[in-house]
């Protein structure tokens, strides 16, 4: 008796081994997923702009970071005290402006590091939906008051725009891509909303030349279960986030890359015990 709906994944061709640098760009689930594979001994850049949601602020710090371009000054706005990046995460803020402005320079310039060892680039698209400070997309609102930002969903072709032209750049630089969408659901945008952004992000890739891996599927159509979610009931749970990055090896490495893998995780998990040691008084 058959009680999933299986999700075929599909490599393009696309091999990766420990020897493949990776650099991840996107949303929390990309967090997830490089967590485990820098455990596995792979050589990844996870987020080093921070968490970013939608594409449009993934595609601009991705363009400084291949132009190597330090951030414009005047995109740091200072709020209860803490100067902030509009295009980084709140993990950037300094009381000091120019320690946040140094910080976000260094992001860019580890970015850029990784990009001409021409990585793997894994891009995660989190929501359509958009904040815009004074018509300017941004990446974080840094909990600044909401009447300051006007909200809006990207249309697909307003992602497809930004992005195609990048792939193509990236692709001719040899630097080869995979996206993805998260699978965390964004209920506060309410439950159509949030379907109406993943649809948008889902017919946006599928415009855009480039593989794609099915992390948001596997989780909504083959798992599909509260149980395989956070108490929270949007974010995947360990288990499922687990689930999704063991097909993620499937797809694109070989059984002896998984071996190898599988090592670097069993040492990962010595090195994370902590023996007690019995004293005596």
């Amino acid at each position: 008796m058959q009680l999933t709906t299986p999700v075929t994944t599909d490599s393009q061709g696309l091999v990766l081994d420990h020897s493949t640098p990776l650099l991840a760009l996107g949303s929390c689930f990309a967090d997830e997923m490089g967590s485990r594979l820098r455990r596995d001994g792979f050589d990844i850049l996870c987020n080093p702009f921070g968490t970013l949601y939608n594409p449009l602020s993934i595609a601009e710090d991705l363009q400084m970071a291949l132009a190597d371009e330090p951030l414009d000054p005047a995109l740091l706005v200072q709020h209860e005290d803490l100067w902030h990046s509009w295009m980084h995460h709140s993990r950037f803020s300094s009381p000091d402006r120019d320690e946040c402005l140094g910080r976000c320079n260094q992001a860019i310039q580890e970015a850029h590091d990784q990009l001409q060892r021409h990585p793997l680039l894994i891009v995660t698209f989190g929501t359509a939906w958009v904040f815009r400070h004074e018509g300017r997309v941004v990446a974080n609102c840094h909990k600044i008051p909401p009447q300051q930002f006007t909200r809006t969903r990207l249309t697909i072709d307003e992602i497809v725009e930004v992005w195609q032209p990048l792939t193509d750049r990236l692709h001719a630089e040899g630097i080869q891509t995979i996206f993805t969408v998260s699978p965390v659901r964004h209920l506060a945008d309410t439950a159509h909303g949030n379907q109406l952004s993943k649809s948008t992000l889902l017919l946006a890739v599928d415009r855009i030349d480039t593989p794609y891996f099915d992390s948001y599927e596997i989780l909504l159509d083959e798992l599909r279960d509260y149980r395989f979610f956070g108490r929270d009931l949007c974010h995947p749970s360990d288990l499922a986030a687990d689930i999704v990055y063991e097909r993620f090896l499937d797809t694109y490495t070989t059984p002896a890359t998984r071996q190898q893998a599988l090592l670097f995780r069993k040492e990962a998990l010595r090195a994370g015990h902590r023996t007690i040691v019995e004293t005596k008084n």
